[in-house]
């Protein structure tokens, strides 16, 4: 485990009197050196260690930290940390490797390294390039949290929270450290800790309303959404240009933007808000003159949201494309009759995977109320997998995803599944045989997904095309989802997505079910009880009372998965249908003759 709770590594009696008179020496050359010349890294490495090792950690913590902010400004680590920022993995690698040839004990080299190597999901050489960091500055905070994040990543998540937790003991009002609490526990479907932590944060922050944001946020996901609105308003009252306050309330499905609302937002834009600013208020204004059923104001705002979000995300459609192609040319029969016999025989997991909006969240929530099924979230395990296998030959050029599959052996994809599954397990709160993973973008992963667990049940959760790529439109998401700002690459990303589908169908017969949206709402029982005979349970009336259930729901569905079934949503994008020729083109055959 190392000494992640300490704030310096510590003799356990002390030095003896040989050491000590050795160690003061040093102190005395290093101070000697440092006189003459403050910014010698070697002379502060070599006084931080000998002050640890003489038990003065304070003073060993401040020379460790001087010899960080000396190697900060060195032009390799500068050049270095700008690659990192910018996603140049490679050309970071080669600066800090020739780094640490030059400085093994460079702090903040190692912690890069740690970094670069968690970003690559090669996760045990980022625990050791961060634990040797933090051997040398033990007080090093920005190495601590990232070692935290990494193994939080690989499941040991109770290792990763008793170092939060040791951090808050000795700092209660620790931000970083409060923050990243609040993500984990977020993450893991740990709620009630992260109100605990939210409201820790908001004694730091009592006046500040992105705290406000965040807490309201989690209130909204576990069914509190009277004081999940009373919060958004103190954040907008605290302050009016808190734009992630309004979006956030236009997002209630009760209507809770007026015109009072609309012409404060309008009056924000106008007075020179910021380009992140203006993003957030054109979907929240989209949002407000759609429920007051001005469909063209409306969707002027959401046209300005979109754009403004893709100027800061481009979007390149040729790449999801292109994928596609690849999956679909690589995962053909016999590439399954290659591995038949592969993978964890577990038929524990259930995927729905498919395209946002379409329906999975409110899906997950009829399935989560069987006895035997558990919903759980959308869960990062397999990306991250794909990621990892791609890491560990990062430095292949050839290397690509999925052809580096079949040079798999039948141990090795038995190993994936079980890895999978145990990432998972630490997302399952309860004893029940099935759980739901419910990633949207999985639905480009579904032949890996076959090929380590080929007893996995995977729902393609589909809704009629114009309807399902509007509703990702006019959503504003927190992160990912480049394709939905804007209405031809929406358009064309749905059309990648059915296509792969439509491979399986024809490889994997049967072993994809598909639920259409309206045929739910039109024949739910049916529905249901088709769905659950594939998985191999029995229909439970549960399922139909379904807005009974009060388990947690992070996504912007949360409060209409509380509600009985209705169709409020299912034609609203007729209302725009002005505006959406270039939609129509996009989809092409998939579009509706009308």
């Amino acid at each position: 485990m190392g000494n992640e709770g300490q704030a310096a590594p510590a003799t356990v009696n002390g030095p003896n009197a040989g050491d000590l008179e050795s160690l003061m020496l040093e102190e005395q050359r290093a101070r000697a050196v440092l006189a003459a010349d403050p910014d010698n890294e070697d002379a502060l490495r070599l006084l931080s260690r000998a002050l640890y090792q003489l038990e003065r950690p304070l003073e060993a913590d401040g020379a460790a930290h001087a010899a960080i902010m000396v190697s900060v400004r060195k032009p390799i680590n500068v050049a270095a940390i700008r690659h990192l920022t910018e996603g140049r993995l490679r050309d970071a690698e080669g600066l800090i490797r020739r780094r640490l040839s030059e400085q093994p004990e460079d702090a903040l080299a190692l912690m890069m390294m740690g970094d670069l190597t968690h970003r690559l999901s090669i996760y045990d050489q980022s625990e050791d390039f961060l634990r040797r960091s933090l051997a040398i500055a033990p007080a090093f905070e920005d190495a601590r949290l990232k070692l935290v994040n990494v193994l939080h990543a690989q499941g040991r998540t109770e290792e990763a929270l008793a170092i939060l937790d040791a951090l808050l003991d000795r700092d209660s009002g620790n931000l970083a450290a409060l923050d990243t609490c609040i993500r984990i526990m977020g993450e893991i479907g740990e709620y009630d800790r992260t109100l605990k932590y939210h409201e820790m944060l908001l004694q730091v922050k009592p006046d500040e309303p992105r705290p406000l944001v965040g807490y309201a946020n989690t209130l909204k996901t576990v069914g509190r959404s009277g004081e999940a609105i009373q919060a958004y308003r103190r954040a907008i009252a605290l302050d009016p240009g808190c734009s992630e306050a309004w979006w956030a309330l236009s997002n209630m499905k009760a209507r809770q933007l007026g015109g009072e609302d609309i012409a404060r937002m309008e009056s924000i834009i106008d007075e020179g808000a910021t380009d992140t600013q203006k993003m957030y208020l054109h979907f929240a204004l989209g949002k407000a003159h759609e429920d007051s059923r001005e469909y063209e104001a409306s969707f002027r705002h959401y046209a300005a949201g979109n754009l403004q979000r893709l100027n800061q995300v481009p979007h390149d459609p040729e790449e999801i494309e292109e994928k596609v192609d690849r999956a679909i040319e690589f995962f053909d029969a016999g590439f399954f009759a290659r591995h038949a016999g592969g993978g964890a025989l577990q038929r524990d997991p259930i995927f729905i995977v498919g395209m946002p909006r379409a329906g999975s969240t409110l899906l997950e929530q009829i399935l989560s109320s069987h006895s035997q099924i558990e919903g759980t979230a959308e869960l990062p395990e397999i990306p991250a997998m794909v990621r990892r296998l791609l890491g560990d030959r990062w430095r292949d050029i050839g290397a690509r995803y999925p052809d580096l599959l079949d040079g798999l052996s039948i141990e090795e994809t038995k190993a994936l599944g079980d890895h999978y599954l145990s990432g998972a397990a630490m997302h399952r709160k309860d004893n029940r045989p099935f759980f739901i993973d419910k990633l949207p973008i999985n639905w480009l992963n579904a032949g890996f997904i076959r090929m380590i667990l080929p007893n996995a049940t995977i729902i393609d959760a589909r809704r009629e095309p114009m309807a399902c790529c509007f509703a990702n439109f006019k959503q504003h998401f927190a992160r990912g989802q480049t394709f939905a700002y804007s209405l031809s690459d929406v358009g064309r990303y749905y059309s990648a997505y059915v296509r792969l589908m439509a491979h399986f169908d024809r490889v994997l017969p049967g072993k994809i079910l598909r639920l259409q949206h309206e045929d739910l709402l039109d024949n739910p029982e049916a529905e249901i009880r088709r769905l659950l005979d594939g998985i191999g349970l029995p229909f439970e009336e549960g399922c139909l009372r379904f807005h009974e259930n009060d388990r947690a729901v992070r996504t912007p569905s949360a409060e209409q998965v509380r509600k009985p079934l209705n169709r409020d949503a299912v034609d609203l994008w007729r209302n725009y249908k002005p505006w959406l020729d270039e939609l129509k083109q996009a989809l092409g055959p998939l579009a509706p003759n009308e």
